[in-house]
């Protein structure tokens, strides 16, 4: 299939896998079309050369006119957090994609669905698969994938592990966490998707996929806890209903009631790959469940490293009170000032913080902390820094070491003090009109419930100390050097 050649048409492109999608169709240089709700919040975020049209699979009258030209049709939506009968609004949906791809001439559909077998699936397998079969039954050649448990940053199932991980040193374990899967990441999940343009198959397909590992939701707990490097007690209990275990779960992590009440209730069903038909057609070899983990951690790491705190704290409104802005597993504290400096000028006292300058607020503060951190093995604040204008990325300022620096636009340090998790405080400075705005984030990475504590508890000390650091700078500002 010749990438600039033939109209792919994109549902879901909001969702956790399509947005995926989206960015390696655009990075290979497919032609997309996009079909959503709202194109206005969509618009912003896909290439020029991406089509984004306003529509919704439950309007035929929109579906028949995304559809015109489009030679691939994804299907990647679901109606899981509807309030209504997400069952029927699946089936409609199915049926109303399945009549316009059929009357546009589509040459095929691939769409992502659920994997399990049996005769008692749970809702959602069970409506995940019955969509499946509507698609195939159309006119149009269809390729049902069905996948095990999808492993990648801001999955529902990732958040769950992390939530119950992070927050429970004991958990008390019901049956279903031992029902085998074979979860995938995320990245094998969109490579299958993409070749399944160009793979040769006749007619409609079911193709199962999951990861090179056949484990539970329980080795997937330990494994995280692992690699996040946390003890937990797992404690087995013969009875906890599904029914009971998503009551529990909506205590204790961020996914939506209902969909962890649906997530639990697929738990029963064993999701494990017995046609490995996959392996012939496709030229991928999943990752382990271990390796899908580490590369979740790692590629959230390199996002949240990559955000730019001006533009998110913009599109989330203001800072809620008590520093309990969250970004995935992070906690992030930011506040900001306009000044009547160019950035040049008011980057200048950020890059001199530390060493004999001090941090513009309450020095004898970071020298008690830099005191107890010496008397638990840290670093302490002793070290000063290297050359007192200037930074270099890996400079040592006191107790922080320079991860960043765009000289007049950003400084992000990272701590090497003794911590339950890790932290950061990073400096962005904007051009605005005649002057400048400076934004100050302090960014924590907890580590269990003590990590958690420990930011709960310093926090009142920690929102003084910054907003008088912000203070002290903006006076320094104009100053000579």
């Amino acid at each position: 299939m010749e990438n600039d050649s033939k109209l792919i048409l994109l549902t879901g492109a909001t969702g956790y896998v399509g947005g995926r999608l989206l960015r390696t169709l655009e990075t290979a240089g497919y032609q997309v079309r996009c079909l959503s709700r709202h194109p206005e919040a969509l618009g912003p975020r896909v290439a020029q050369s991406t089509e984004v049209v306003k529509g919704d699979v439950l309007d035929a009258a929109s579906l028949a006119a995304s559809m015109v030209g489009a030679h691939t049709a994804y299907y990647l939506v679901h109606s899981m957090t509807s309030a209504n009968s997400f069952e029927e609004e699946d089936r409609r949906a199915a049926n109303a994609f399945a009549v316009a791809a059929r009357d546009a001439g589509v040459q095929r559909i691939i769409y992502l669905g659920g994997l399990g077998g049996g005769s008692e699936l749970s809702a959602h397998l069970g409506s995940r698969q019955e969509v499946g079969r509507i698609l195939r039954e159309s006119a149009v050649a269809t390729i049902e994938f069905r996948a095990s448990i999808i492993i990648g940053s801001g999955s529902a199932s990732f958040e769950m592990i992390r939530a119950l991980v992070e927050k429970l040193p004991v958990m008390i374990t019901p049956r279903w966490v031992k029902t085998r899967s074979q979860p995938i990441a995320v990245e094998d999940v969109i490579a299958y998707l993409v070749r399944a343009l160009d793979v040769q198959i006749s007619g409609s397909r079911i193709i199962e996929i999951g990861g090179a590992d056949q484990v539970s939701y329980l080795d997937l707990m330990q494994e995280y806890a692992h690699q996040r490097g946390l003890k937990r007690w797992m404690i087995p209990v013969p009875v906890l209903s599904p029914r009971l275990s998503s009551l529990w779960l909506s205590l204790v992590t961020p996914v939506y009631a209902r969909v962890g009440r649906e997530l639990v209730d697929s738990l029963r069903n064993e999701t494990i790959v017995r046609d490995r038909s996959a392996g012939a057609l496709f030229s991928i070899r999943p990752l382990g469940y271990g390796e899908a983990l580490k590369r979740a951690l790692a590629n959230e790491d390199r996002d949240f490293a990559e955000t730019r705190w001006s533009d998110a704290f913009s599109s989330v409104g203001t800072t809620p009170q008590w520093g309990v802005a969250k970004f995935g597993r992070r906690i992030v504290d930011s506040r900001s000032v306009h000044v009547p400096f160019p950035p040049a000028m008011a980057f200048r006292p950020i890059e001199r913080l530390g060493g004999k300058t001090g941090w513009y607020y309450g020095n004898w503060l970071w020298r008690i902390r830099g005191l107890l951190d010496l008397l638990v093995g840290g670093v302490g604040m002793r070290r000063g820094r290297r050359y007192p204008e200037h930074v270099l990325p890996g400079d040592t300022i006191d107790c922080w070491r320079v991860e960043v620096v765009e000289c007049g636009r950003l400084l992000r340090l990272a701590a090497e003090m003794r911590l339950p998790g890790r932290a950061w405080l990073q400096f962005e400075v904007e051009p605005d009109g005649s002057g400048s705005v400076v934004r100050q984030t302090a960014i924590f990475d907890p580590v269990g419930v003590l990590g958690q504590l420990y930011w709960y508890l310093s926090y009142p000390v920690h929102r003084v100390l910054f907003q008088g650091m912000l203070r002290g700078i903006t006076a320094a500002m104009g100053e000579a050097p």
